[in-house]
């Protein structure tokens, strides 16, 4: 979303808030929608600047997560065969649109006045992101390498604080990431691994350095908290044993390490 008082059409969006109905995202419907005017999946999948792989996928996903089909194939594509809409299929992109317009109305009102709207309603829109990984940070990407399966993405947090992730380059797609947009990094906390030294030589793309702020114990694990730049927070959970061998404790300048294979990434 521009930072702009006015939000239009295709500045913001609502989702759908329910647990049973997480495969409907604004890419998937925008297939639906073309799906239903060409007939075609390929066809439909160029329309919106997706593979046909990746077309699939999402079609594959939104039947597999449906109470009801939402597309139907009469035929492989290749034999001249058909795509289309089940009723559904319709009623549930008729449905969406109109939730679209009504939200747009609501936002236009809402932001009237309001200095900072567009960083406020990123800010409401994370915080109300539901997730078991305790690390969740906002930024924007700096840079995408493409490659043939995986792809690489750097996330600027601010403040000289940036995040590497490996992603499925059909998921890059999917999710239409490139530099400029926001995105958010998710990290359980179980994959944060800590040293005390600064500059280990690892093949963790990720070695985000700070102070350890505190230590939580528990019966076998503890949590532990680093304060990083930017003031970011880092929770990471460690073996007691290994805060034993370690000697990690509260004041000491600690190094996370975390693969960028472990790093989710969310587009905001």
């Amino acid at each position: 979303m521009p930072h702009s008082h006015q939000p239009t059409g295709n500045d913001a969006y609502l989702w759908p808030n329910d647990a049973d109905k997480e495969y409907l995202t604004h890419k998937s419907l925008e297939l639906l929608e073309q799906i239903e005017a060409t007939g075609s999946i390929s066809r439909a999948a160029k329309q919106i600047k997706l593979s046909y792989k990746a077309a699939w996928d999402v079609v594959d996903a939104m039947n597999n997560l449906s109470e009801r089909p939402l597309v139907v194939c009469s035929a492989g594509e290749q034999e001249g065969g058909g795509t289309r809409l089940t009723d559904f299929g319709r009623d549930t992109v008729y449905t969406w649109r109109r939730m679209q317009i009504e939200y747009q109305r609501y936002m236009s009102r809402v932001s009237q006045g309001v200095e900072h709207f567009a960083d406020i309603d990123r800010l409401l829109r994370a915080v109300a992101v539901k997730t078991s990984a305790r690390n969740q940070f906002h930024g924007r990407i700096k840079s995408l390498e493409y490659g043939a399966v995986n792809s690489t993405l750097t996330l600027d947090l601010g403040r000289g604080l940036e995040i590497v992730a490996s992603i499925n380059t059909d998921c890059v797609e999917e999710m239409q990431l490139s530099p400029g947009k926001n995105a958010m990094a998710l990290i359980k906390s179980s994959f944060v691994l800590l040293s005390l030294e600064p500059n280990l030589r690892v093949s963790a793309r990720n070695q985000l350095h700070g102070k350890l702020v505190s230590i939580i114990p528990g019966p076998i694990n503890s949590e532990v908290k680093l304060y990083l730049s930017g003031d970011r927070t880092l929770t990471a959970t460690v073996t007691n044993e290994s805060i034993t061998e370690l000697g990690l404790a509260p004041g000491q300048p600690c190094t996370a390490l975390i693969k960028a294979s472990h790093v989710i990434v969310i587009a905001t």
